[in-house]
């Protein structure tokens, strides 16, 4: 009984020890370790929208104290009018509204000066800006309005400029109208359209039309845009920056950027948008949604952002750890080594400790020049370890080759953005027909990872 428990149990051993070095446990074993090792690559991941929320937050104290994205808009002519209506009581009463009226004729140049700040190992691009608007009225729509000209009071009106961020004026504004300079106050006196901005007080005269002209120097940061508030809007736009991004709900008729910088010009008329010429503050609510629709402008756009292209690199980072080990396996195939899943591991860790080294890096050094010393030290380690647990020099050049293909690949993906999905397509079908080529005449029935050849040793 003793002999037959004992023959039991050798045969145990045996039959658990040819499970465990069979090809589809070891395959088992390699897809686990991809899958495993998933959880600190999207740690890492995490990590990197950490750190873009911290520059987010270091950028809004940069922006606060300079100024934020400016949206500028008018001068929109404003009048309030007497409506007259009957309360519960059937009583006439009287009750004070308004009326806007935007103008026939608006041109808009601008120089916009970028310039970099930073703050801590976080930078900003924050400009400042010298627009010239000027512009023409030449008679207020009231009957559009079905008001009674009588009604109006032109001796109560009033020009309002929208402006985003008041913290951004860099000077006194001074209003010209039909020849005559006039200070602006704080204020749009009409909160329901324009949150925030200047006005001033004009009285109007009917028998000439409202001819203006003033100069606003602001200070913004990444944005500005405008309103084409005008029967016929122009716009003009020049600035030394030379990655310029057009947005907003029209593009420039025409542009030119080059090396020195961009200039840039819109044309935009009433029929173009989706609010009239003339409204009353019974219609603010849709008017105001409306025009914050019709903004344009421009981005001074950051060319190289680092924590989208890391996060970009991570997206991959299945790839890479799937396709090194199936290298390393399709080696140990090939050659009869026996890699162990500790060894496995430690390469696995290596690829995703490279994600670490590029956030780290790219903060403090140009996004290139960290992926390149990342990647060289990534290659390094994993095929100075290769040759060592393998006591060769073939497959630790092999895989140095393949990484360096693999990563120049990634880093090609990651600056074609609008081409990385035809590109990664293309690469995977290639690295699979190759990989599909090297095993043509394995026979995988047969073929055990004991089978080493006296030669080869398993790698301590």
């Amino acid at each position: 009984m003793e002999k037959y428990i004992k023959k039991l149990k050798g045969e145990g051993m045996m039959e658990t020890k040819l499970i465990s070095q069979s090809v589809v446990f070891k395959i088992l074993i390699v897809l686990f370790l991809t899958l495993l090792l998933l959880i600190p690559a999207y740690m890492i991941e995490a990590l990197v929208r950490e750190r873009q929320y911290r520059k987010s937050t270091v950028v809004s104290e940069i922006t606060e104290k300079w100024g934020q994205k400016q949206i500028i808009g008018g001068p929109v002519l404003t009048v309030p009018y007497d409506e007259i209506y009957r309360d519960e009581h059937g009583q006439l009463r009287t009750r004070s509204r308004y009326a806007c009226f935007l103008p026939d004729s608006l041109k808009i140049t601008g120089d916009i000066h970028p310039e970099i700040r930073y703050r801590s190992i976080y930078n900003t691009v924050v400009y400042g800006t010298d627009l010239r608007m000027e512009g023409e009225l030449k008679q207020p729509e009231v009957e559009k309005l079905n008001i009674r000209r009588e009604d109006m009071r032109w001796e109560d009106a009033f020009l309002v400029i929208a402006i985003t961020d008041m913290a951004g004026i860099r000077e006194q504004i001074y209003v010209n109208i039909n020849g005559e300079d006039r200070n602006v106050s704080p204020g749009t006196k009409i909160m329901d359209i324009f949150s925030s901005g200047v006005h001033v007080e004009y009285p109007v005269d009917l028998n000439k039309p409202v001819r203006f002209s003033l100069k606003l120097k602001l200070n913004g940061s990444q944005e500005l845009k405008l309103y084409p508030l005008g029967r016929e809007t122009q716009v003009i736009l020049e600035s030394d920056w030379k990655n310029p991004s057009f947005l907003g709900k029209f593009l420039p008729v025409e542009r030119e950027i080059s090396d020195s910088g961009f200039k840039a010009r819109w044309e935009v008329i009433n029929l173009n948008r989706n609010y009239p010429q003339q409204w009353t503050d019974l219609d603010s609510s849709n008017i105001r949604i409306n025009i914050g629709n019709s903004a344009f402008g421009v981005n001074l756009l950051q060319t190289v952002d680092l924590y989208q292209k890391t996060t970009r690199s991570i997206k991959y980072a299945i790839m890479f750890i799937g396709m090194t080990f199936l290298v390393y396996f399709i080696i140990e195939i090939l050659n009869k080594y026996n890699i162990h899943p500790i060894q496995y591991t430690l390469v696995g860790f290596s690829l995703v400790v490279f994600y670490l080294l590029l956030l780290s890096l790219s903060e403090h050094i140009h996004f290139w020049f960290a992926y390149v010393i990342a990647s060289i030290s990534t290659i390094l380690l994993i095929s100075l370890f290769t040759s060592a647990i393998l006591k060769e020099k073939k497959p630790a050049i092999i895989i140095a080759a393949f990484l360096s293909i693999l990563y120049i690949f990634l880093y090609i993906l990651l600056e074609s953005q609008d081409y990385a999905l035809l590109l990664g397509s293309i690469g995977v079908f290639i690295t699979l027909a190759i990989f599909m080529y090297l095993t043509r005449n394995i026979d995988w029935y047969s073929i055990r990872l004991e089978e080493i050849s006296p030669d080869k040793k398993d790698p301590e």
